[in-house]
């Protein structure tokens, strides 16, 4: 039987950067979903300073794809390798290397792929091809605009967050924030027009895009930790990127339910100063509060009925 053949990519952009600050940028993959629009959620599993494995669920064409992956870091040459260890498929192996070279006042930023494909069937080897170099593209277009941006990436980039403290069972509270598509009426503003879950744990929910966070999300639950992270996708006017998360602690007197925000600001958004920034938050946390009352009541009434 012939050997699988290798199939490889490579994109490439230059930036007037410093080395040091794209480098960062690709090391640190937990920021991913803020920055790059292919990336929908990071779970780092373990690091060491050098090498970590990451589990990543990512958009690849129409498709969700999740996979975990090996990466090797060396700041010393601005180099980050990696190896897809259980690849989504058709994809049967991947491996690649991000590396960033000072070409004087620029960086010249590379992404190379080599990957196979399961029976190396000509429509997959054509679909993996186009999507590897569609988000390896789209990744590369973020970082150079990030990076362009670097002396002001902490006033773009926010996180805030609101936490109760409720008298009722994590699981009625998770349930709650799970249904999505049946929350309350009065949830209308923020309830979903449908959740669709083709892979158990994974919803794409179509919003209404009455708001800049856009007209469609993707959730991915985490039950037994009592997590549920998201991430707005098309979103618009002031707010460039929105991902994040609802968690649920336990403690002897009852659970702590927190939901916390991640946001880029777009260019027009920071122009407008902090009253412009201190709107779209006040919204997100308004929002994130009315869900949390909901939660709340669903779980205390829920406990009085049992």
């Amino acid at each position: 039987m012939p050997d699988t053949r290798v199939h490889r990519t490579a994109c490439e952009v230059s930036v007037p950067a410093p080395a040091g600050v794209l480098y960062g940028l690709i090391a640190d993959a937990t920021v991913w979903p803020l920055f790059f629009p292919p990336c929908l959620h990071v779970e780092q599993l373990d690091f060491d300073g050098t090498r970590e494995r990451l589990r990543m669920w990512a958009l690849a064409g129409d498709r969700i794809s999740s996979w975990v992956s090996r990466r090797h870091l060396d700041i010393g040459q601005r180099r980050v390798r990696f190896r897809q260890e259980l690849p989504a498929r058709p994809i049967e192996s991947m491996t690649g290397v991000w590396s960033v070279h000072p070409a004087g006042d620029v960086c010249r930023v590379r992404l190379e792929h080599a990957f196979t494909v399961t029976g190396d069937a000509p429509a997959d080897v054509a679909w993996a091809a186009r999507v590897t170099r569609d988000n390896s593209r789209a990744q590369l277009d973020s970082l150079a605009r990030l990076a362009q941006r670097w002396t002001r990436l902490d006033d773009l980039a926010v996180t805030f967050e609101d936490t109760v403290r409720v008298k009722a069972p994590a699981e009625l509270v998770f349930d709650f924030l799970y249904r999505a598509a049946d929350w309350p009426e009065d949830l209308a503003y923020t309830r979903p027009l449908a959740v669709r879950e083709d892979t158990p744990g994974i919803q794409t929910l179509t919003l209404d895009g009455r708001s800049a966070t856009g007209t469609r999300a993707v959730r991915i639950a985490f039950p037994s930790a009592g997590r549920l992270v998201h991430k707005h996708l098309h979103t618009s006017g002031p707010l460039a990127a929105y991902t994040g998360e609802w968690s649920i602690e336990s403690h002897p007197a009852g659970v702590d339910v927190s939901v916390r925000h991640h946001i880029l600001l777009s260019d027009d958004a920071a122009a407008g100063g902090q009253d412009a920034a201190r709107r779209l938050r006040d919204e997100l946390a308004r929002t994130g509060r009315h869900v949390l009352e909901h939660a709340t009541r669903h779980a205390c009434g829920a406990v009085r009925v049992l």
